[in-house]
């Protein structure tokens, strides 16, 4: 059964995590994607580390149900065959340092020539304008200057980077939904844009209805900033690590009496909600102590029991005996044809009618030039003196 997205077709210039993240969903959800790389190296992710067998395992996961073909944008016949391809597609994605893309004549104005309804996106650190607009960007950069390493300080004040690319996820899923947005668009008006997204404006987004509400309102009294390095929900029980939290007064109310602590739901430190917010260091800390005597089971059952949310920390091997996990029949097993058996998630969104999948493995490098090509009409022989001249792969 065909996904959602089934018939619309993408040429997909971007490397690394953000764009290829964002195209993936797309691919995932039916769409036609046929990634562009460059012939010497591929995308650059390929060359990262965990290979089985030449396969790069970040690769394989981000490029999942998409057709490579190798082209050597920096020569003029290998940009004239994009543009073929382009005058087919419906959505164009490029993540170029502001700039490039222009200079190699693939700009928003050049393609839009050859398709003039086309949905055509720029991906970039920080935009294209202002003074950091050509700097090289990669994940850790976007948690350093959108404040999220600051967020997480240390009991020292040193920041901290976090151990997961946040950022360039936060932008490939803000890349994925706005890129569905524009074609929605274009289905109801028949016209194309121009959509551009900056990593940074995507985490700035992303960070500020939880970290950043008490700048929301212009001329309020400087905000109160809680220590660097104060409690998280991670609490330590007699056997491991657990963590529960109490938002609702209900909440709190079991929580309190699961504790043996029925004081605390009158006591004026946590009576409201912003008053536990407010005593938020002092009500962990007598959280902690007390779980510290019982086993994480013990805990978890008496919570569940009390409808108080909390959860065990899992490990990532945990994480894969999950049964929840397995409920959700959320990984997956296959065989990819050059790694050998792997195992990934599912698409996440589940569509009654038209169900994403995974109709296919990451390409090899250029597995699908000739096959693309030939559906421009390019006769087997142009192909050949194409790969000859090093302008294909």
């Amino acid at each position: 059964m065909a996904g959602p997205l089934d018939g619309v077709r993408v040429i997909d210039v971007t490397q690394m995590i953000s764009g290829p993240m964002a195209t993936m969903t797309l691919a995932d959800q039916g769409a036609d994607v046929i990634k562009i790389e460059p012939p010497a190296t591929g995308d650059l992710t390929r060359a990262m580390g965990g290979r089985r067998r030449g396969v790069a395992p970040t690769f394989a996961v981000a490029n999942r149900n998409k057709r490579s073909v190798a082209i050597n944008l920096k020569e003029p016949r290998g940009v004239e065959l994009l543009k073929r391809m382009v005058a087919r597609a419906d959505l164009f994605v490029q993540n170029f340092r502001p700039g490039a893309a222009e200079r190699m004549g693939i700009g928003y104005d050049a393609l839009r020539a050859v398709r003039p309804n086309l949905v055509y996106v720029s991906i970039s650190g920080f935009g294209e304008r202002g003074p950091y607009v050509h700097k090289r960007t990669y994940d850790p950069v976007i948690q350093a200057y959108s404040g999220l390493a600051s967020i997480q300080a240390d009991e020292t004040g040193r920041p901290r980077m976090l151990r997961v690319i946040v950022p360039d996820k936060v932008t490939a899923l803000t890349a994925a939904q706005a890129m569905t947005a524009a074609l929605f668009a274009r289905e109801r008006t028949g016209t194309g844009q121009h959509v551009r997204l900056a990593m940074l404006d995507a985490v700035v987004a992303f960070l500020w209805p939880e970290s950043m509400p008490a700048y929301t309102f212009i001329n309020s009294p400087a905000p109160a900033v809680r220590p660097p390095g104060t409690r998280d929900l991670v609490f330590q029980t007699a056997d491991g690590h657990i963590t529960v939290a109490a938002n609702s007064d209900a909440e709190w109310c079991a929580l309190a009496t699961t504790l043996g602590r029925p004081e605390w739901i009158d006591d004026p430190r946590f009576r409201t909600p912003a008053e536990r917010i407010r005593n938020a260091d002092v009500r962990l800390e007598l959280t902690a102590a007390i779980l510290r005597e019982k086993t994480s089971a013990e805990w978890l059952t008496a919570f569940d029991a009390a409808e108080v949310p909390c959860a065990p920390i899992l490990t990532r091997e945990q994480l894969l005996a999950d049964p929840q996990v397995a409920a959700n029949e959320l990984i997956v097993e296959g065989e990819h044809p050059i790694g050998g058996p792997m195992r990934q998630p599912r698409p996440a969104a589940r569509f009654a009618e038209t169900p994403a999948e995974l109709r296919r493995y990451a390409p090899a490098l250029g597995e699908h030039t000739g096959e693309v090509l030939a559906e421009l009409g390019i006769s087997a022989a142009e192909i050949a003196a194409l790969r000859a001249a090093a302008v294909i792969v």
